[in-house]
């Protein structure tokens, strides 16, 4: 995307500067071959100085640079670099500039330099809401970081939505903002700037501290892999399919003693796990008729059963033996209701 080479550029720059000025360049922004960046403790022990002092002479050096003749020589390349930023949506996460612009690692801390030099270009620190980005238009990363924060607020803590509606959603608060027309593709950068906001490995998305978002454990990936069945599953099979969905290899006891611990999960028949937001109520048999006849009152033995199955695989006879629990009567038209 960029014309030219931000290494040559680069060390068109730091070649006019005093020698310490471009070793302390260098080694805070990782300019060397070993792209390694250094803090400015590090720096200060080297040379015997206090960090502030070495700060001193990093802003003092990038104000040189910018000063400096090279720079002015250089115009052509800062539109350039300008106008890439822009057309990939105008305020961008750091990391986003990176992946976009270049695949070649050592170029990255030498663009890093180039923005914090280029007077075309300004950057917000990283926060608890978003990440380090950058950006070319301030009343634009106003409007976005704004209606960041409104899709955030106006998410379900634990909803789930599929990408493109949550492009859409993030459309209607960004027009609300006054940002209209922008691609699905620059959107999908944008979002990537929000700390809160996130993608699960399945492409939905929803608040970061979600566990359905933020995936942490086996438990986890189960829960994602039994939505996208969208029915119940054997707990092997539920094993396997996070190997072949998410590549991580379980064990399938280990997965069953998980479904087991977590509330988002109703064992339904042997070794079936479903989720609980499937309107599967959690307990054995006769838990499962009690609050069907708390629900809907007396019943037949067949409308029982007939309720059960629709949220347990078990066989007729096993409904039929919990029936004569002391928990329920028979009344004198032949249904079943709850003992008083």
């Amino acid at each position: 995307m960029l014309s030219f080479s931000p290494k040559s550029v680069t060390k068109d720059l730091l070649a006019g500067l005093p020698e310490r000025s471009r070793r302390v360049l260098t080694d805070r922004f990782g300019l060397s071959g070993k792209g390694e960046r250094r803090t400015l403790d590090a720096i200060g022990q080297e040379y015997g100085i206090t960090r502030e002092r070495i700060r001193q002479i990093e802003n003092h050096s990038i104000s040189s640079v910018r000063d400096s003749d090279a720079y002015a020589t250089l115009t052509v390349h800062w539109e350039d670099l300008k106008t890439a930023i822009a057309s990939l949506g105008g305020i961008l996460a750091e990391e986003t500039i990176l992946q976009e612009l270049t695949k070649n690692d050592p170029d990255r801390n030498m663009i890093v330099f180039l923005l914090t030099v280029g007077h075309q270009f300004d950057d917000r620190r990283e926060s608890n809401d978003f990440k380090s980005r950058w950006h070319i238009d301030e009343q634009l990363a106003e409007q976005v970081e704004t209606s960041l924060s409104n899709l955030y607020e106006s998410l379900e803590p634990n909803k789930l939505t599929p990408e493109e509606e949550f492009i859409e959603l993030f459309a209607r608060h960004l027009k609300q903002a006054g940002v209209k027309n922008r691609t699905p593709d620059v959107l999908g950068r944008w979002l990537l700037i929000s700390k809160r906001v996130g993608r699960n490995p399945l492409g939905e998305w929803g608040r970061m501290e979600s566990p359905h978002v933020r995936i942490k454990n086996t438990r986890d990936f189960a829960y994602l892999t039994l939505k996208r069945h969208g029915s119940p599953m054997h707990f092997t099979e539920v094993a396997k399919s996070i190997e072949k969905l998410f590549g991580r290899k379980t064990h399938p006891a280990t997965t069953h003693n998980e479904l087991i611990k977590d509330n988002r999960f109703v064992l339904v028949g042997r070794g079936l796990y479903a989720l609980k937001e499937w309107g599967y109520e959690p307990g054995v048999v006769r838990d499962v008729v009690k609050g069907i006849l708390q629900r809907e009152g007396p019943l037949t033995r067949d409308e029982i059963i007939e309720r059960v199955k629709r949220e347990r695989y078990v066989k007729d006879a096993t409904i039929a033996v919990n029936l004569q629990n002391n928990m329920f009567v028979r009344t004198p038209d032949g249904k079943y209701a709850l003992s008083k």
